[in-house]
């Protein structure tokens, strides 16, 4: 015979699955965060989205009501995340979608970087993001449920110059997501990443790219840089909700999920040459056991 305690935990998650869900989202101001907040808010979810700016997402407001709880949340800022989010639980009653979405671009040869501007990139982020997930976890522990989900890039996998820092984070912010993965499982909550190729957002923007001193020896570089970026083919944002909400409402999500219809065959091919290159210098690297 069940228990009731165990009655009541089995009509919890029952409830987990059909009612709607709460999401918690960093940096809706625009870009992909804006848009799957207000697709989640679309479909009948409820959203706590998060700004730098809190007028920046002050319509949700009027136009969603008692669904959005907006607040200000500068991701740096360790102690506004750990208020943030601990208000967004308080108000919902519970977190079922903790979404870092904040960051932004460093654009600077490896040279041209200050420690300062690379320092920055990183607060913003990858410790930006862990200050969020960290304040998180006690709440979805003891909820017993949760998923988390990143906003990283395929330059999580790959690299490209002129922008090797931002893509730094994101292998960064990969590897810490990998193992938080684990490290979480046996509580109940899942971990996905969220890998985007070129997409016509605003991440282009000035609020989104941040530019290193650059040195004359680098400008006709970049500048090619810039042409062959501004040819390719970039998806449609609008088209990407879709696709959220199946990672969202899957009962076993995937680890990691690229966004979008190139990808894929640029790792395969980077990851190919990978395992090349290990494989032509395997005798040298079994050399080296002792």
């Amino acid at each position: 015979m069940i228990q009731q305690n165990e009655k009541e935990s089995l009509q919890t998650a029952s409830n987990l699955v059909t009612s709607p869900k709460v999401w918690f989202i960093t940096g809706a101001s625009r870009g992909f965060g804006r848009i799957w907040a207000e697709a989640a808010l679309e479909r009948g979810d409820r959203v706590a989205a998060t700004a730098r700016k809190l007028e920046s997402i002050a319509d949700l407001n009027e136009k969603y009501g008692q669904n959005v709880l907006t607040l200000e949340l500068d991701v740096t800022r360790p102690e506004q995340a750990k208020a943030a989010v601990e208000q967004a639980h308080a108000h919902f009653g519970r977190l079922d979608i903790v979404l870092n979405n904040a960051g932004y671009s460093l654009v600077s040869t490896i040279e041209e970087a200050s420690a300062d501007d690379i320092r920055a990139l990183y607060e913003t982020n990858v410790i930006g993001p862990v200050s969020v997930i960290q304040a998180a976890l006690p709440l979805l522990r003891k909820q017993g449920s949760g998923h988390i989900l990143g906003t990283s890039s395929n330059l999580g996998h790959v690299t490209l110059p002129v922008i090797g820092y931002y893509a730094s984070s994101k292998w960064a912010f990969e590897a810490i997501h990998e193992s938080l993965a684990e490290e979480v499982k046996p509580f109940g909550i899942n971990v996905t990443i969220i890998e985007p190729g070129a997409y016509a957002t605003e991440f282009g923007s000035p609020e989104s790219l941040k530019f290193a001193q650059g040195l004359d020896i680098y400008a006709a570089f970049k500048a090619q840089f810039f042409q062959e970026l501004k040819e390719l083919d970039r998806g449609d944002p609008a088209a990407t909700p879709k696709a959220l909400f199946q990672i969202v409402d899957a009962p076993q999500p995937p680890l990691r999920f690229f966004l979008g219809s190139h990808n894929l065959s640029g790792v395969r091919t980077a990851y190919a040459q990978r395992l090349a290159t290990w494989e032509a210098w395997e005798d040298v690297s079994n050399s080296a056991q002792g």
